[in-house]
């Protein structure tokens, strides 16, 4: 059985998948505040990629921070969540990924959601 890092395209499927997330996120009213002034984009489309690979069951070491601590002080709203989740999605659908792949990704990002919303 394949895992879900070779099923989301293993590492360019996934950078190519970021990438789309990231131009969402820009793209989306609701969440275009929060990343229109993020100082080093390149950083932080780095370490989604290194979290989607090593999430996801690639080789890739993700060294960011755990998203309790990334996300501290932020106050994210349901709604902010809501709109990446459908960010996630619409990039998930633009790269061609299957039902089962979606799903698993949703599932590992929304168990992360209370250390997301509201910290």
């Amino acid at each position: 059985m394949l895992t879900l890092y070779d099923r989301l395209g293993g590492s360019d499927g996934i950078r190519h998948i970021v990438d789309d997330i990231v131009a969402n996120h820009l793209a989306n009213p609701v969440v275009n505040p929060r990343f229109a002034h993020v100082a080093d984009l390149n950083h932080l489309r780095e370490m989604a990629f290194q979290f989607f690979c090593m999430g996801s069951g690639g080789p890739q070491h993700y060294s960011g921070k755990d998203m309790l601590s990334a996300h501290r002080g932020m106050n994210i709203s349901e709604q902010e969540y809501l709109a990446v989740m459908d960010d996630v999605l619409a990039a998930l659908d633009k790269n061609k990924v299957d039902d089962t792949a979606k799903h698993d990704v949703i599932a590992i990002l929304y168990s992360l959601k209370g250390d997301i919303i509201r910290q």
